[in-house]
């Protein structure tokens, strides 16, 4: 069955974009991550949400612009929005139901990882208890403002899985408990 995994890069302030949604900031640190690259193929299907899936591209003006994980990646994709689109893309299913969205992208992962993009998917994702871990790429980096990574929740108990380090950044795998 589909783990739910939250998976993002963020500043050490907390922030996984700029203002406005910016994502620029992150292209410097794109370098090699052996955890990333050992999580990819591990992923079935990506659950987004619709300002991410619209959002700025970290791999702009480069051959990854506008492909999951820069082209690392390719396979079923379930966009939340409100606002459905008149046509159609491969491998995107425009769905106006968090829930339906999720159980979409289980189905689809079969028993590799849902991994859910932007702050809103996650945080509906452990407020449902639908979440069962978290991968953090922590960037060196203060950013002071932008989109936090989880914004206005409670206290979260994390078991931690694991924790490496690359020239880009601290890695950190927890286990929501």
């Amino acid at each position: 069955m589909a783990k739910v995994l939250y998976a993002a890069s963020i500043s050490l302030d907390g922030f996984m974009a700029g203002p406005g949604g910016d994502m620029s900031w992150l292209t410097p640190y794109l370098g090699p991550n052996p955890q990333v690259s050992e999580l990819i193929p591990r992923i079935g299907s990506l659950l987004v949400g619709r300002r991410t899936f619209d959002g700025d591209d970290p791999h702009k003006g480069d051959e990854g612009e506008g492909k999951a994980f820069g082209g690392g990646w390719e396979g079923p994709q379930y966009v939340v929005t409100h606002r459905l689109p008149d046509q159609n893309l491969p491998d995107i299913t425009f769905v106006d139901d968090f829930a339906s969205a999720l159980h979409q992208a289980k189905e689809a992962a079969g028993d590799k990882y849902v991994n859910v993009l932007g702050a809103s998917m996650g945080r509906q994702c452990l407020e449902a208890g639908e979440l069962d871990e978290i991968f953090v790429c922590i960037v060196p980096l203060l950013l002071g403002d932008g989109v936090p990574f989880y914004p206005q929740l409670g206290t979260i108990k994390l078991e931690r899985l694991s924790q490496t380090g690359t020239e880009s950044g601290t890695n950190l795998w927890f286990r929501v408990g």
